[in-house]
Formats: structure tokens, sequence, C-alpha cells
């Protein structure tokens, strides 16, 4: 029998390799959305490789007087023009990118859109970018699954609930989630080892951790291998002779 794996993470802005590379893995993605919105994190905000270094791309949000609100009920600060200050940003810093006009439209129209829900946009661009990866790994909103345990037990519940045999999760996951209650479950817990890999930017020297845009503007259709690199999953496949990728990481 086939074992069915998932992986959980909640929806940011623009994500990095790593949040693609947890979703290339996976048989299911869960869009955690129904968990506390914590403010200024990868959630509203992102960065972008510039000559200089790099930069911040943050979305206003409406959030005083709001610390208990969900992610699926944060709302975007639309009085604020965001969206030409981002598309602006992506345009003057990575026009001269190889990959740039095979993208930016389709960015363009996202970030153009009159969204009011952060969650919204989030999810959107993340699709947009898994598609332009050729990554087909299906997505189901927790906030789907009614499910109101908390902390190590919610993800559980969504395990058992989405009948999963085991459970990848981010490397910083590691500090707070308490496996043995997976292991009661026969459910396996494996933790995302990745590193980051090192590509051709537009500017040197390569800086790490910059939103995904960055690779598929630098890299274009080799993208996806190129977050394969990181992976010790896919390390492990190379070292069996199934896949060829490139040596170079950081």
């Amino acid at each position: 029998m086939n074992k069915k794996s998932i992986a959980i993470m909640q929806p940011g802005y623009m994500p990095w390799l790593g949040f693609f590379d947890l979703m290339h893995k996976a048989d299911l993605f869960v869009f955690l959305d129904d968990v506390q919105y914590t403010k200024r994190d990868w959630r509203s905000r992102n960065r972008i490789r510039t000559e200089e270094g790099w930069q911040w791309l943050s979305v206003p949000v409406f959030s005083k007087n709001r610390y208990k609100q969900l992610i699926k009920d944060v709302t975007i600060n639309n009085t604020i023009n965001w969206r030409r200050k981002h598309l602006n940003a992506l345009e003057l810093n990575y026009h001269k990118a190889e990959f740039f006009n095979n993208y930016y439209s389709g960015i363009k129209d996202i970030i153009s859109q009159q969204w009011d829900s952060l969650c919204g946009l989030n999810i959107n661009m993340i699709k947009l970018i898994a598609d332009v990866l050729g990554i087909e790994t299906p997505y189901i909103l927790s906030s789907e699954l009614n499910i109101k345990a908390a902390k190590s037990r919610r993800v559980l519940e969504i395990c058992k609930e989405l009948n999963a045999d085991e459970l990848y999760d981010s490397e910083a996951a590691a500090g707070f989630l308490d496996t043995s209650l997976f292991e009661k479950e026969n459910i396996k817990v494996e933790f995302q080892k990745y590193k980051h890999p090192v590509y051709a930017q537009l500017y040197s020297p390569f800086y790490a951790y910059m939103t995904t845009l960055d690779l598929l503007f630098n890299c274009g259709e080799n993208s996806l291998k190129v977050i394969e690199q990181g992976s010790e999953y896919y390390q492990m496949r190379k070292m069996q002779n199934e896949d060829c990728f490139c040596e170079r990481s950081v």
C-alpha cells in the first residue's frame, strides 16, 4: 500500500525555496490558515535581491487591536499603494534578468488585483509559482477541516483527518512539535533538511533566502531542479543515479 505524506505550512507572501521543496515532496499540501496571525513575519512580507543587497516587500495589513485574528481573517490595508511599489521594485531590480519577461506578467496580474484578504493574495501567488515550477501537489485549507485542537495536537489531528502516514515539516518545527504524539498514531515525522542552493543571480555576491521569484527570474525552467539541489531527499535520489543535479550549495 502506498503511503500518504502531507506537509502543513502557513501561507506566506512569495515564499522562499524551502517552502516549495516541502510542497514538492508531499502528496498533499495543507495551508494552515486558521492559526493566529503574527505581525512582521513571512506572512506579509519577503525579500528581493537588489544591486545594493536586498530589500523587503511588505503588504500592509490591519492589525491594530486585532491581536488574536487568524491568518484567514487578516485584511489588507489598500489605502496604501503597496501594489505599485512592489511592481516597480520587481521591474527595477529584475528587468535585466534572463527570464524576467517569462513570468512578470502573471505576477503582475495577481498583485494588481484588488485583494482584501492577505491569505487569498498569498495562496494565489503560491499557486502561480507552483504552477510555473511544475509542482502539481494538490492542496487544502486547514480551515476547511474545522479542527479545534492546538499546537502539536492540532497538527496531529490534521494528519489523522487526512489519513496521512507521514508528515513533512520544516526544520524549525523540530523545536516545538511533540513527535511522541505521532509515534503513538504510527505517523512518521520527517523534518526538512534543506541546504540552500546557489544559483546565478543578476547581482554578486550570491544572497540566499530571497523570494522564489528571484530564482524564477534568473533560472527559468531550471528552477525546480535548483530547488531540488537543496533537499536531502533529492540528494539521496541523485546518489542512486535517478536524477542529475548541480553540486553547488551554501
